[in-house]
């Protein structure tokens, strides 16, 4: 993986336990535990991507004197698109809990062929010129969404810096991101190689949107 991609898993923590749990395929039915599971990994992730985030000096007066803690200089702004993402979202800002979101519908639109545009219906967003934005959603598999997604946000505002954050990538993935994205920082709790012709991972975990809220009529 390119030195930009940052993989979870490949350090033992207790994040592995909460991905286990993601994927087997009798816990996740609880879905209570599945959302849970990845506001957990979001939170982790959250922090992890916040050690890399510009830091200012900065005084707090305490009832007994002055202590100077390092704070962030921006907060960054928390995007993700509807509805998978949410839960992973919600993580993110738990931790981030001044910083401002964005929100993305988008859906796949299947040819009889097989193949698939991406149409972006809606961005709801703040203002992100100069803004750091973290990216969010559950799975990362062809990565023709996230970057969809990125580029017409990129095309309306000057970022500071983008990260894209999700729980399973595939590694097309994330090669179609590096494609297209060259200078986003990558993060993933975990990666996967294969993919079913339908685009999704294997072994991944499921459908997240329907595990997460239900079945789609």
């Amino acid at each position: 993986m390119p030195t930009n991609t940052f993989i979870l898993n490949k350090t033992n923590s207790i994040a592995n336990q909460f991905l286990a749990e993601l994927r087997d395929a009798d816990i996740q039915q609880d879905k209570y535990r599945f959302r849970k599971n990845q506001e957990r990994l979001g939170e982790i992730l959250a922090y992890e991507i916040s050690k890399t985030l510009p830091y200012t000096a900065t005084d707090v007066h305490t009832p007994l004197g002055t202590a100077n803690v390092n704070q962030l200089t921006d907060q960054p702004v928390i995007a993700t698109i509807l509805r998978a993402g949410l839960p992973f979202h919600q993580g993110f800002i738990n931790f981030f809990d001044r910083a401002d979101s964005a929100f993305v519908t988008a859906c796949r639109k299947v040819k009889k062929s097989g193949a698939f545009t991406i149409q972006i219906d809606h961005i709801s967003n703040p203002r992100l010129e100069g803004k750091t934005l973290i990216m969010c959603d559950t799975m990362l598999a062809t990565g023709q969404s996230i970057v969809c997604v990125c580029k017409e946000i990129m095309a309306q505002y000057n970022l500071k810096a983008l990260h894209i954050a999700a729980v399973i990538a595939s590694t097309e993935g994330i090669a179609h991101v590096r494609a297209n994205l060259p200078k986003v920082q990558v993060w993933a709790c975990a990666v996967d190689d294969e993919m079913t012709s339908k685009a999704y991972i294997v072994p991944g975990l499921g459908d997240a949107g329907d595990l997460a809220f239900g079945e789609k009529a």
